[in-house]
């Protein structure tokens, strides 16, 4: 039976059926492939991952169906989800778990219903393929980008120890990470590579917290409390991401810090990119979502038609695609970001940050 090609698209945190599919007639239908992300707390995942997704599939498998569930932080709704999309026929699963060890059931379902499942951005044990970054590298490359800013601007200012600091502080740079979720394995990647960064630099880790659902109020609260415990001791902020940085610098800002301290971030969010360009974010770790996004869509097709993709790694048995991040600091925006084709300068350099996309040399002053 030939069949109508397009895209079913459901959103929401319910169970998943095909909207109206949008394509051209008499194409044979290839078969269906689901798409489960863990929330949309993180812009990346509404952003980018899941529209490039869709397209990228549309392009490469006109026949296939796609369906799509976002879990909202929810293991349980990502479980039902994953069911209803079993239960429509789906042929592979391209996962983004919200809690990977429970995620093991999704793939042992799938399994006893003939489906293959992509581990999307974070490992789940037991399934057929994996995408994502090395993200203990990425911590190694936020905890460098760390002590190397903190390091420079302690030698910059050369200044007087802060007299609230205390008798007993310390003259070398005091630190805060704040990870993300306890929960999830690439936040503990990250935070190891972070560990690893700073093993052996003259810099003190005053205090470290783990994120509960990488939520950015949180951090905000956390670091608000360090700021309190530490007056005048806080150099810099490892930020696991840039909803963390967003909120770490929000209270370095309450507190009246200026400048706030050095801050890294990961996902290069559009707000990031502004920070930096403003000086109150250091840098942020840019992984092409599109191209991860892009690499599960044309891995998933593939899958689907039987045919055997090449990978680049095999993690604990799963043959794995790994993809590289890039460290973005103010001095990388224009050749990564903009001529990148991450982010416009009309983007970026919305009214507020005009001054200082003129100082970065983004934009002219006599840019209309």
């Amino acid at each position: 039976m030939a069949a109508l090609a397009g895209l079913a698209l459901v959103a929401g945190l319910g169970g998943c059926a095909p909207s109206e599919p949008a394509g051209a007639a008499g194409v044979p239908h290839e078969g269906t492939i689901g798409l489960l992300l863990p929330e949309a707390q993180t812009a990346r995942y509404e952003a980018s991952d899941h529209p490039t997704f869709v397209a990228v599939t549309g392009r490469r498998c006109p026949g296939c169906t796609v369906l799509y569930a976002n879990a909202g932080q929810d293991a349980a709704a990502q479980l039902q989800q994953a069911e209803s999309m079993l239960a429509q026929g789906a042929d592979v699963l391209v996962l983004d778990a919200v809690d990977t060890v429970a995620a093991a059931g999704i793939v042992a379902q799938a399994k006893r219903l003939g489906a293959q499942v992509i581990a999307y951005d974070r490992f789940v044990d037991g399934a057929d393929y994996y995408v994502s970054y090395d993200y203990e590298f990425i911590g190694f490359l936020l905890g460098s980008a760390l002590a190397g800013g903190v390091t420079e601007r302690d030698a910059e200012t050369e200044a007087e120890p802060d007299a609230d600091a205390g008798p007993d502080a310390e003259d070398r740079p005091g630190v805060l990470l704040v990870h993300g979720s306890a929960t999830e394995p690439n936040a503990l990647a990250i935070a190891a590579g972070t560990r690893r960064a700073l093993e052996g630099e003259d810099i003190d880790v005053l205090a470290e917290y783990y994120t509960p659902d990488w939520s950015p109020d949180k951090a905000t609260e956390w670091t608000e409390a360090m700021l309190t415990r530490f007056p005048g001791q806080v150099d810099g902020v490892l930020a696991a991401n840039d909803g963390i940085a967003g909120g770490a610098i929000a209270a370095a800002k309450a507190a009246g810090l200026d400048p706030v301290p050095v801050t890294t971030g990961q996902d290069g969010e559009l707000a990031a990119v502004q920070r930096i360009i403003a000086g109150d974010q250091y840098m942020t770790v840019y992984k092409a979502t599109d191209q991860q996004a892009q690499t599960a869509a044309e891995l998933a097709v593939r899958v689907l038609r039987g045919e055997e993709p090449r990978t680049t790694a095999v993690i604990q048995g799963v043959p794995t695609v790994l993809l590289a991040p890039r460290a973005v600091g103010v001095d990388d925006v224009q050749h990564v970001i903009v001529d990148g084709h991450v982010y416009t300068t009309d983007e970026i350099c919305v009214p507020a940050y005009r001054d200082a996309c003129e100082r970065a040399g983004l934009i002219g002053e006599d840019t209309p």
